[in-house]
């Protein structure tokens, strides 16, 4: 029994340091992308928060029928997804690809966090995503540098995929996992704002426009439910 216990509690300990870094990790990115100069600070993570956010726009769009024509990516951390209808659907469509960039993210995050409690399944899923990488640039990505950016990135994850350390490839599952939950708060004056620029419209504005109740609103309930989903998955991961 004492041996059993003596087993037990450094992987234990282990597992408290892995949770605490992954909460002390999304705490930090989100702080720093709300100061100025804060995605630069976070610069890869603030190009992977934008190919997180605009390949869930693109990929809904194609699952309802659209065409997903192209994504660019650009220097300083903004990006777009242009892709072109008609969808099956309509309205409700037009309401799930705009709420696919802020909320697609979270969704697909805590699938890896969840994912991870399978050690087997930590390499499998670092693989696909490395692979998924590379084939989103050469069949979607349109712009020079977010090509070479996204190619760097499945680069780096395969890499991490073939370590032979378990515990790096389950902490990497876990903290691209994570970094796809907080994308959500990636310019969260975005999600609380009804316009994008001179010309466009935000997505929480877009839904607006559709669902009647104020941008705000939704952009409240996005931001709420993505820190909800980030903690439910965290959980479900470390539980015992």
């Amino acid at each position: 029994m004492m041996d059993l216990l003596s087993t037990l509690k450094p992987n234990m300990d282990a597992d408290k340091i892995r949770l605490f870094s992954l909460i002390g990790a999304s705490i930090v990115t989100i702080a720093l992308w709300q100061v100025p100069g804060g995605n630069y600070i976070l610069y890869p993570f603030t190009i992977i928060a934008t190919w997180f956010h605009e390949m869930a726009h693109g990929l809904i769009a194609f699952a309802m029928g659209g065409k997903f024509q192209r994504l660019v990516i650009f220097s300083n951390g903004s990006g777009m997804a242009y892709y072109s209808g008609p969808l099956f659907l309509e309205p409700i469509s037009t309401v799930l690809v705009a709420a696919a960039g802020p909320m697609g993210p979270p969704l697909a995050g805590a699938g890896l966090i969840m994912a991870s409690r399978n050690p087997k399944a930590s390499s499998i899923i670092l693989k696909f995503l490395g692979f998924f990488l590379f084939f989103s640039a050469l069949v979607w990505v349109r712009s020079l540098f977010g090509f070479v950016a996204v190619v760097i990135m499945g680069a780096i994850v395969l890499g991490i995929s073939f370590m032979k350390s378990q515990a790096i490839r389950n902490f990497a599952v876990q903290f691209i996992g994570v970094q796809a939950c907080v994308a959500t708060y990636f310019q969260i004056d975005y999600l609380f704002s009804y316009s994008a620029g001179p010309l466009g419209i935000s997505d929480t504005g877009r839904i607006q426009q559709i669902l009647f109740l104020p941008y705000w609103f939704w952009g409240t309930l996005m931001a709420v439910g993505s820190l909800l989903i980030l903690i439910a998955s965290l959980r479900f991961a470390y539980r015992s």
